[in-house]
């Protein structure tokens, strides 16, 4: 019985049975896109038009991802192997096929601070002198050219070069080549690295096509270059390719994301039917009205008009006010006026974190109390990625990056001198950095000191290695954490090393 369709306006339902042919679904803000998404798929599934493992769903978040994965087992009882980020997709793709591009199927992702540290390593060896600073910028254009689908060789012959760009352009080379050495790859080497394999391997490519009977896109209009290059090469063979975006909602063009996408799905896609989804649920009239009156002034966009049941609410007030502080001023007072709510009921957005330090002067002035809701990601914290560093130099002791960055955390005497000398070693004898500091605890170029905390740091990785596949990981990571000497580092730390030792428990 197909229930949840009566849950469905009839705009959603249109998109849901729809199911042949090319289907965008423009979704403006608030009109229940991810229940239209999520009772698309189980309409195929529950219809018998494909297996659960013969539909491609993706989207760019992992909470948007997980929020999908729950509601589609909801509906159907079925777990949708292939529902997962972009990068998630390309890397389990990538995994199957790794050799193919040079790799081995374990491969290290690496994050962005990871990336920042090989391209200042190799830029330390090419030009010196070049201001450190710079590094990011060169990490940026490098990132620019992958989310335009350009390897070194393609970027030589279609850039117009600047100097910053000449040296990039060396780095990128060099930044590969290293990259493969460390069985290792960045996020935009994922979709990357699935283009270059589609392209050697066309078997590859078909397999994919035929397997994929749907492919479904959240958030259209924030896909990139490369990622829309994905997409056409795996709905080629059926074209049954279901793009959900609003092009009013289009707001990463900074990092890439091409609006023109989601303008031209009609040109691309022949035969596409769109499917307006215009009501909205989540906002009063007075907010709807105001929003579509500013953004009707864009020039290019796909016509579409929000309309809402809601009650007319309060209406929008514009503020004008000269400067950050009489902004905070007037925020504070207006909060104080507000006394028929809680302060726990109130929420104040800013833009960027930076601007909160004024609030925060002023909620203090005022005496309101509050919260600062933002902070770090859990796997971006310090002592998370240290552990998580541990961890891959156990499994591949060739992973150089894992290696200098826990060396000499907690510290073993192990300095920048003696990191020279590792890398010095390791480059002359096209070595890793494991292999590299066996050699110079064998020999005269260290202190007996630094060879003793050297011998030692490497004969724990070696004695864990044994241990790493009969212990449960939980179990595991506690021992390294102990043994390593990063818990007792982080006891030294008193009361901030006490939350640290909370995350690294997590």
């Amino acid at each position: 019985m197909n229930d949840y369709l009566l849950l469905l306006n009839p705009e959603q339902q249109s998109a849901v049975t729809h199911i042949d042919g090319p289907v965008l679904i423009l979704a403006g803000a608030g009109t229940g896109k991810t229940r239209t998404i999520t009772s698309r798929i189980a309409h195929i599934i529950r219809n018998g038009h494909a297996y659960s493992d013969e539909i491609l769903a993706v989207t760019f978040t992992n909470k948007a991802a997980n929020e999908m994965v729950s509601r589609v087992l909801e509906l159907t009882g079925t777990n949708i192997p292939w529902l997962g980020t972009f990068h998630a997709i390309a890397a389990k793709i990538l995994r199957h096929h790794a050799e193919v591009v040079g790799l081995n199927s374990n491969f290290t992702i690496i994050g962005v601070d990871d990336q920042l540290q090989v391209i200042k390593n190799i830029i330390n060896e090419i030009s010196p002198d070049y201001l450190s600073e710079k590094c990011k910028t060169i990490m940026n254009i490098i990132q620019q050219w992958k989310e335009k689908c350009l390897l070194p060789p393609e970027v030589e012959d279609i850039q117009s070069f600047r100097p910053v760009y000449v040296t990039a352009l060396k780095v990128y080379h060099q930044y590969q080549e290293r990259l493969k050495f460390l069985n290792s790859v960045d996020f935009g080497d994922l979709l990357l690295y699935n283009i270059q394999l589609f392209n050697q391997k066309t078997e590859v490519l078909s397999y994919y096509q035929n397997k994929f009977k749907y492919v479904m896109v959240d958030e259209y209009q924030d896909t990139n270059a490369i990622q829309y290059l994905w997409l056409k090469y795996l709905a080629k063979e059926h074209s049954n390719i279901c793009c959900v975006g609003d092009d009013d909602q289009s707001i990463y063009s900074w990092r890439g994301a091409e609006v023109e996408n989601i303008l031209k799905f009609s040109d691309d896609f022949k035969n596409a039917r769109t499917v307006k989804l215009e009501c909205n649920y989540r906002s009063t009239s007075h907010i709807l009205a105001t929003a579509s009156y500013v953004i009707n002034h864009n020039k290019t966009r796909l016509e579409k008009k929000l309309w809402t049941t809601n009650v007319e609410g309060e209406k929008v007030n514009l503020i004008k006010l000269w400067d950050g502080k009489a902004e905070a001023r007037f925020i504070s007072e207006q909060i104080l006026k507000l006394n028929k709510y809680r302060f726990s009921d109130i929420a104040v957005l800013v833009r960027a974190t930076f601007q909160t330090r004024v609030l925060e002067e002023y909620f203090i002035k005022y005496s309101i109390p509050y919260k600062i809701i933002s902070g770090v990601k859990f796997y971006e914290r310090q002592e998370v990625r240290d552990i998580i560093a541990y961890l891959r130099l156990v499994t591949n002791n060739n992973d150089d990056l894992a290696f200098e960055r826990i060396v000499n955390r907690p510290k073993r005497s192990i300095g920048a001198t003696t990191l020279k000398k590792i890398y010095t070693t390791a480059q002359d004898n096209k070595i890793s950095f494991f292999e590299a500091g066996k050699i110079l605890v064998n020999s005269n170029q260290v202190t007996e000191r630094i060879k003793l905390s050297l011998n030692d740091f490497l004969n724990k990785i070696k004695a864990w290695e044994e241990i790493v596949s009969v212990k449960p990981l939980h179990e595991f990571v506690k021992i390294v954490a102990n043994q390593s000497g990063y818990i007792e580092m982080l006891e030294n730390e008193e009361v901030t090393g006490l939350a640290r030792i909370e995350n690294v428990k997590e």
